[in-house]
């Protein structure tokens, strides 16, 4: 298990947007609201390099977090993180109080084990198809899991894991999962077929044949019979000669 993320806290008597504006543009800080387990909201402001050092790490959105205030700890989940649209800075964070009875909706990623030892890969010559790359688990609190694993290096080619046949954490289900509404996590499928261009081999050239641009050229034995041919001044002579 890594180390619980941990984010100080100062309380703020400011509310409303335009004080949460001066928050932010003054204080350099980020507004934000603790509350639930029926207790008092509590109203707070975040260092802005914790928070956004915090945002970089993937488990600020899925694990329990520890926020303190001077001696006051919290435990908490973040349930929204809303930034500007436009420029992408942060605005305001709210967080839940959870205990670790604390029933909750937490979207878990999935981590693919020993894929490169997978028989139908390796064996079989088929490929890693990954329907569902993150599951969404009720489970407790306290009992959070930074990954779902599933290992698929007994796969054979045309071999799937779905929803129904994983294992999850004690205490933990998916919401909702029937027969009816199980889907393929992942499968070993046959490669796809990659397409070619057809290659055009060259071929001698088949009599009578010309290529592109070459023209033919006059047939001898017309051109012979165009110069046999007495032209009209030979042909007086000739009569003049018999007269």
């Amino acid at each position: 298990m890594t180390d619980q993320i941990i984010l100080n806290a100062d309380l703020r008597e400011r509310t409303g947007s335009n004080k949460a504006r001066v928050i932010r543009n003054i204080d350099g800080m980020i507004p934000a609201i603790v509350y639930g387990d029926e207790k008092e909201t509590l109203n707070i402001k975040l260092k802005l390099n914790e928070l956004t050092k915090a945002s970089e790490n993937e488990l600020f959105y899925t694990q329990v977090l520890l926020i303190k205030t001077g001696d006051n700890e919290e435990k908490v989940v973040l349930k929204e993180l809303q930034k500007d649209p436009a420029k992408g800075k942060f605005l305001h964070a709210d967080f839940q109080r959870v205990s670790s009875k604390t029933k909750l909706k937490v979207v878990i990623p999935v981590n693919f084990i020993n894929e490169d030892e997978c028989i139908g890969v390796r064996e079989d010559g088929g490929v890693v198809a990954k329907a569902i790359r993150e599951i969404e688990i009720m489970c407790l609190a306290g009992n959070i899991p930074e990954s779902i694993d599933i290992d698929i290096e007994t796969l054979h080619l045309g071999d799937s894991i779905r929803l129904t046949e994983i294992s999850l954490p004690e205490g933990s289900e998916i919401p909702g999962l029937t027969e009816e509404t199980d889907q393929m996590i992942v499968s070993i499928n046959e490669p796809r077929a990659i397409e070619e261009d057809p290659v055009i081999e060259e071929t001698d050239l088949e009599d009578g044949e010309i290529t592109e641009g070459e023209e033919t050229a006059p047939d001898s034995s017309e051109s012979e019979g165009e110069d046999a041919k007495p032209t009209e001044e030979e042909t007086k002579e000739d009569n003049s000669e018999e007269s």
